[in-house]
């Protein structure tokens, strides 16, 4: 195996377009992020994502050709096996579209499809804080909750590309919140920013008072990121909220550990309150940490452990490129040099 092999990874978002090379060992070369512009369209999405790896091969000076092959991460629902983005909540009109066959075509090089929070897992279990461990179960917290596992380097798309959906747990039977998808007393409805911010508008609604609402001109404003800063400050009800959404984070870490009994679990994405930078954060993972003790059986109570994710918001760049480097290691893709540039044209 050639140490020198460089592969493209893509993490298409509904806001941006992340692309980075990166080498044998998962380190990054360079990246760059331009505008997904998805209200536009797919076929305009495509061409963002072209631009994006234009840009990542002249900021590193690398020739196309040199590329052994690229990995397209992508939200929604998907048929990973044919390369179809089916319904994808954040790309509103990207419907059954043959998303990694136009990709190919339009970078020219082999090119491999994945769920997005897959393959943010896999970058962590390749080249993050999961490097070490032979599996990992990977909770992803922004707008919604995204999971992703990774079993002795096989990851679990399912028989239906709809495998590892660990924010769709059921928490609650009756009376549940409604999460994004229509569904009722989901992990997302309880552990998401969508339901953060409910969940504090409806705490105003019945009177509770925040150093927050001193910070807006409407409550429409607020963020998690204010409430975390509110938190932080030693405001109550921005502690109390935050914290109740670890205690049921920690109880759908449970479910999916007695499925699937990891190594690891990390916590990644845009909402990790900080992480181990503050004190927000450090109560975040222990009331995670704390309710998964309470839940799970004696016997791998010490055993699991749960953190934080490093490698932030490259993770689902680096962990697509990781993945069509796995495709290509396990024969599943052919590689540019192996059939020439004209086979990426479908």
């Amino acid at each position: 195996m050639s140490e020198h092999r460089l592969f493209l990874g893509i993490d298409l978002g509904g806001t941006n377009i992340k692309a980075g090379l990166v080498n044998d060992h998962g380190a990054v070369v360079t990246s760059v992020s331009v505008p997904t512009g998805g209200p536009q369209g797919p076929e305009h999405g495509v061409s963002q994502i072209a631009l994006a790896v234009d840009q990542c091969l002249r900021a590193s000076a690398i020739d196309r050709n040199e590329i052994t092959a690229a990995g397209l991460a992508t939200p929604g629902t998907m048929d990973i096996p044919s390369g179809m983005l089916l319904d994808p909540t954040n790309l509103r009109g990207w419907n059954d579209f043959p998303i990694r066959d136009r990709v190919a075509k339009a970078i020219n090089i082999p090119t491999i499809l994945q769920n997005d929070a897959n393959a943010a897992a896999y970058g962590e279990y390749w080249a993050g804080m999961a490097r070490d461990a032979r599996s990992l179960v990977f909770f992803t917290l922004g707008t919604g909750l995204g999971g992703g596992i990774i079993v002795d380097d096989h990851i679990i798309e399912g028989e239906h590309s709809h495998g590892s959906e660990c924010g769709h747990v059921l928490l609650e039977l009756d009376n549940g919140k409604l999460c994004a998808t229509g569904q009722y007393g989901t992990a997302e409805a309880y552990c998401s920013a969508t339901s953060l911010i409910k969940r504090f508008k409806d705490a105003i609604d019945q009177g509770r008072t925040t150093s927050v609402t001193t910070r807006l001109s409407s409550v429409s404003d607020v963020t998690p990121l204010i409430i975390a800063e509110e938190a932080e400050k030693g405001d109550l009800l921005s502690n109390e909220l935050i914290l109740e959404m670890a205690r049921c984070l920690g109880a759908a870490v449970t479910s999916v550990v007695h499925v699937i009994d990891p190594s690891i679990v990390l916590l990644g994405g845009a909402m990790t309150f900080g992480r181990n930078e503050t004190r927000i954060g450090r109560d975040f993972l222990h009331r995670v940490r704390q309710e998964f003790r309470s839940r799970t059986f004696p016997t791998i109570m010490d055993r699991v452990h749960i953190d934080y994710a490093s490698l932030g918001g490259n993770a689902g760049f680096i962990g697509a490129a990781g993945c069509a480097r796995r495709s290509v290691d396990l024969g599943l893709l052919q590689t540019a040099s192996s059939r020439g540039r004209s086979g990426c044209d479908k």
